[in-house]
């Protein structure tokens, strides 16, 4: 039995869901709600001690990191293979994953959490806000960075530089492979497809910043690919990914107005 727990709005959440559908496997659905913060509840803390989300269990086992739960799934469930077969190609796959982890996964929290999320907390003092942070394991230097008004200009011009720079990278790499990684689909394109997403549910007026000059066009998936129906699937529920556009893997590219 597989059971996620995590949010719609995550994108680290969206990969996992991507991932299993892609694999046809069937899955509990167990939406975490952030306003309540259930999941820094302790029932939560003691599957995850990280208070994020996702969370895998698998018959009872708990598996955390959205990055590692995918290739656990690739690795108990290989009829669907979503890995590069040699171990070259699979190193070349880890380094796609460590990459969009340490740049635009943790660039696109910055404009997320300073144009949308950052509202809950504008009601709160400065020692109510203190109190939030601190209850985030992994996320306390974060929060105080933000604040209760968002991050500053710089930090969000920052951000935008990173996800300029993973762009230029993704562009690179597409001019003579199919998908990042060859000529298949890997937890590489899964990886980094909802970080695509929320770029274009925020946009560059949403997040009154002007267009990165070093980004040209629209950063490809993957060119000339049939429909992925799995992730189509996913991606068109209003209750999973919201406002996430089906045309965008039906056309083979990531789209982005940046």
């Amino acid at each position: 039995m597989i059971e996620l727990l995590n949010n719609a709005y995550s994108t680290c959440s969206q990969k996992v869901r991507l991932c299993l559908h892609e694999k046809g496997l069937p899955f509990t659905d167990t939406q975490i709600d952030f306003r309540k913060n259930e999941h820094l509840a302790p029932d939560y803390l003691a599957l995850n001690p990280n208070g994020v989300v996702p969370t895998l269990v698998h018959d009872g086992q708990p598996i955390v990191d959205s990055s590692v739960i995918m290739e656990y799934l690739d690795e108990v469930f290989p009829q669907v293979p979503l890995s590069p077969d040699g171990p070259v190609g699979r190193a070349d796959m880890r380094a796609w994953l460590r990459y969009f982890e340490e740049v635009p996964t943790a660039a696109i929290r910055v404009p997320s959490f300073s144009q949308i999320f950052v509202r809950h907390f504008a009601g709160l003092t400065d020692e109510q806000f203190g109190a939030e942070a601190k209850a985030r394991p992994l996320r306390t230097h974060f929060y105080q960075k933000m604040g209760r008004t968002g991050f500053s200009d710089q930090e969000v011009e920052a951000s935008f530089n990173a996800l300029a720079q993973t762009i230029a990278r993704m562009q690179k790499r597409l001019a003579g492979d199919v998908w990042l990684c060859g000529d298949a689909l890997t937890l590489a394109d899964i990886c980094v497809y909802p970080t695509f997403d929320r770029m274009a549910d925020l946009g560059p007026r949403r997040c009154g910043r002007r267009r990165p000059t070093s980004v040209a066009g629209s950063p490809p998936c993957a060119r000339g690919q049939p429909t992925r129906q799995p992730i189509i699937r996913e991606a068109a529920s209003r209750t999973v990914i919201p406002n996430c556009r089906k045309s965008r893997y039906e056309a083979g590219y990531l789209q982005s107005p940046w």
